[in-house]
């Protein structure tokens, strides 16, 4: 067993060394800064240190126009060019032809046919299964990847258990803008939470998406506190998984949050991070977003 713990976060490519317009220069960001020995920009895109290894992917993939995430994260989950067979960069939803194709070739379906398990650790609020209910179905392509594959979907009473975490990782928007009077956990406390989980599967995904509401304006939350939520969750993790055993990935869709002079995506590279056992392996392996799911599954063979 070649446990991986993939982290997927919305729109974060490799910007400027800009103090000004990119947040990771201009708050900091202790992941990188101590785990990486640098912040990565377009002067250094690819930076290995002690077992942590960054590179640039390309999530522009041949095809003109800034890349989407409808698109891009088919690329990644399905292993394929999504821009280039539907002939544009399409999203945030997956176009209508690209359905039959996730529903063959998406990462899940893959653990799920070998026989091993894997998690989809995000949980959904009720307006979100009442959506489903009502028979609409335009869904990112995560979610649409479980639905197709038959991957439950997790709910509050899986983040009230401690076997899902929210989108935000501490529960705070769930509690004040939804209603859930879940409890507020700190960051670390929830990257605890990912890493029992992931400990149970083989291959765990957790998705975090206020990067790309951030970079478009529009989420109206502290960027600080925002940053340092997510900086917190990643670097507990990074630094108390089993790296032994574990292999970790962090990466993104396209450009975005990097950049917060514009509100639209980047035609920046995207991020690759690697960490654990075959974190080498896997990010001497990926160039553009169609590599990302085939290296990941060539070490759960």
């Amino acid at each position: 067993m070649n446990p991986v713990l993939m982290i997927f976060m919305d729109g974060v490519g490799i910007g400027k060394e800009d103090y000004e317009n990119n947040p990771f220069f201009r708050y900091g960001f202790k992941t990188f800064t101590n785990l990486l020995g640098d912040l990565p920009s377009d002067k250094k895109q690819i930076i290995a240190n002690n077992g942590f290894y960054l590179t640039p992917v390309d999530a522009t993939l041949g095809v003109e126009g800034f890349p989407q995430s409808g698109t891009g994260q088919t690329s990644i989950f399905c292993g394929i060019n999504a821009a280039k067979y539907i002939g544009k960069h399409y999203g945030p939803y997956p176009y209508s032809t690209l359905i039959p194709v996730i529903k063959e070739k998406n990462i899940f379906a893959w653990y799920f046919s070998r026989g091993k398990k894997c998690i989809f650790a995000n949980a959904y609020p009720r307006v979100f299964f009442e959506y489903l209910a009502s028979g609409k179905s335009r869904l990112s392509v995560t979610s649409l990847s479980c639905r197709l594959t038959g991957i439950r979907l997790n709910r509050s009473s899986d983040v009230r258990k401690g076997k899902a975490l929210t989108a935000e990782i501490t529960n705070q928007r769930w509690d004040r803008k939804l209603g859930y009077n879940l409890p507020v956990i700190k960051a670390a406390t929830a990257a605890r939470r990912l890493i029992r989980i992931a400990a149970k599967n083989d291959f765990t995904l957790y998705e975090y998406f206020l990067t790309d509401h951030l970079g478009h304006g529009r989420y109206d939350d502290d960027i600080v506190t925002t940053m340092q939520t997510l900086d917190d969750f990643l670097f507990t993790i990074l630094n108390e998984i089993d790296k032994s055993v574990f292999t970790v990935v962090i990466c993104s869709d396209h450009g975005n949050f990097e950049d917060l002079s514009c509100k639209t995506h980047t035609y920046n590279p995207s991020i690759f991070f690697t960490a654990g056992k075959f974190a080498g392996e896997i990010s001497g392996k990926v160039n553009d977003l169609t590599q990302i799911k085939d290296a990941i599954t060539g070490i759960s063979e």
